[in-house]
């Protein structure tokens, strides 16, 4: 979803690493603790949500500066923070799908199929973009470096 989500926003930007599963691994977590915060027992919950958010929102933020800083003469394009960013929100709303909370009801139930045809229509939409927003913008991928 990372580097789908970079296709549609940021064409021209590489994607390098996997910073988009592992945002949505960690935001999947996050959700997690979240919805289940009365039942559990590590006495250290809130220090880990914060320590985790924190480290987040800087790497994220450093992204994003890296981005829109002017690159060195040598350097080529900046990679792009999209993916970053899509991993997290994949991550919360998948994490409220998958990782549900230990009392389902029938409004849970409905918010599961609202992520997931969300998340198929978003994938749908990303794929068809590949296939012809290039040729119709009149994009050029730029060389690897």
């Amino acid at each position: 979803t990372g580097s789908l989500t970079v296709s549609v926003t940021d064409m021209r930007a590489p994607v390098v690493g996997a910073s988009g599963g592992v945002y949505a691994l960690c935001s999947a977590h996050l959700a997690n603790v979240v919805m289940n915060w009365a039942g559990m027992r590590c006495p250290y919950k809130l220090l880990r949500m914060i320590l985790a958010l924190v480290c987040m929102s800087s790497e994220v933020g450093r992204a994003v500066w890296l981005r829109f800083s002017p690159p060195l003469p040598s350097s080529g394009p900046q990679p792009s923070f999209m993916a970053h960013l899509a991993g997290a929100v994949v991550g919360i709303s998948m994490g409220l799908i998958i990782l549900r909370s230990y009392e389902e009801n029938l409004h849970q139930q409905c918010a599961w199929w609202v992520m997931v045809f969300s998340y198929a229509i978003f994938v749908m939409f990303a794929i068809f973009w590949n296939i012809f927003a290039y040729d119709l913008l009149g994009v050029q991928i730029p060389p690897p470096p």
